[in-house]
């Protein structure tokens, strides 16, 4: 029976790295969370402790900082772009990189009616997100967005669901649906307004989710990937993970009151997790887009 070396890939994970536009008195900032991923020729390290061919972690950290410094960091997809494309044509043995950066947003606190130039506050915990695999000379993009939370008070139900000796769960016809939403898309190439469409995507779930009278947070997962992919031919698939925020109605009949749907427990776990992807029948899957990365 022989042993060999499997998939392995190595590099530097969570780089947090803020960076301040002064070119003109109002400033802008850009705050991300980076790590980098780099494979190839590598089987020397693992089998005899060869690092000839081992770029340092530390190295890769100090490269971020630099190509934050040496250019704009724009968008958060053309920044993974460029570090990927790097790592993979200038260091030796190194044929793949993934890139993932999680950015979080700012917005500039109101003075007077106006936006302050140089003072912000955060605009919650929703973070935007990318994940960039370049492959030799192919690049694939995986963007989308984590904790975007997300609540509606009717237009939901849940019913029909088989039942056993262990079920208590009552059915319901009108019911609170809430949730933190996770999303990740695939693009099918790498021209894209990548604003402009992070935008539009986001929009178009977030339509979704208010508008479609819910049976099951299945039936809304499949709305909103589906409305995406709808509005934006440059989307291949969409990926959801999507945590059921239970808040169950509260008993206030101990206290003479009836409660109609008005007051509810927000319980934080445990909780349902609906998870799926919707995706177009006539592209290709591209297994190396997720390598490694969170699937939903």
């Amino acid at each position: 029976m022989g042993i060999s070396m499997g998939p392995n890939q190595y590099g530097k994970a969570e780089v947090r790295i803020v960076t301040v536009d002064r070119s003109t008195p109002r400033h802008s900032i850009k705050d991300l969370n980076v790590s980098s991923a780099l494979r190839g020729d590598l089987d020397a390290a693992h089998l005899s402790g060869d690092n000839s061919k081992v770029l340092p972690t530390d190295t890769q950290k100090n490269t971020v900082y630099a190509f934050a410094k040496q250019q704009p960091i724009g968008e958060i997809e053309d920044f993974a772009l460029r570090l990927g494309r790097h790592f993979v044509s200038s260091a030796e043995g190194i044929s793949g990189a993934r890139i993932l950066v999680e950015e979080y947003g700012w917005q500039r606190i109101p003075v007077e009616g106006a936006g302050h130039g140089h003072s912000f506050s955060r605009t919650g915990d929703e973070k935007r997100t990318t994940a960039v695999t370049i492959d030799g000379d192919q690049a694939h993009v995986v963007s989308g967005l984590e904790d975007l939370v997300v609540l509606k008070s009717t237009g939901s139900e849940f019913w029909g669901y088989p039942k056993d000796q262990y079920t208590t769960l009552a059915e319901t016809t009108d019911r609170i649906l809430a949730t933190a939403v996770t999303a990740r898309w695939r693009y099918l190439h790498t021209d894209v307004d990548w604003a402009k469409s992070f935008e539009s995507v986001r929009a178009a779930m977030l339509e979704a989710f208010a508008t479609t009278h819910s049976y099951a947070l299945q039936q809304t997962l499949y709305e909103m990937g589906k409305a995406a992919l709808e509005k934006h031919p440059e989307l291949a698939e969409v990926r959801l993970s999507l945590p059921n925020k239970h808040h169950f109605l509260v008993d206030l009949s101990p206290f003479g009151l009836e409660n109609d749907n008005e007051v509810f427990y927000a319980a934080d776990r445990p909780y349902g997790l609906i998870e799926g992807v919707v995706r177009r029948d006539d592209v290709e899957e591209a297994p190396m887009a997720w390598y490694s990365t969170p699937e939903f």
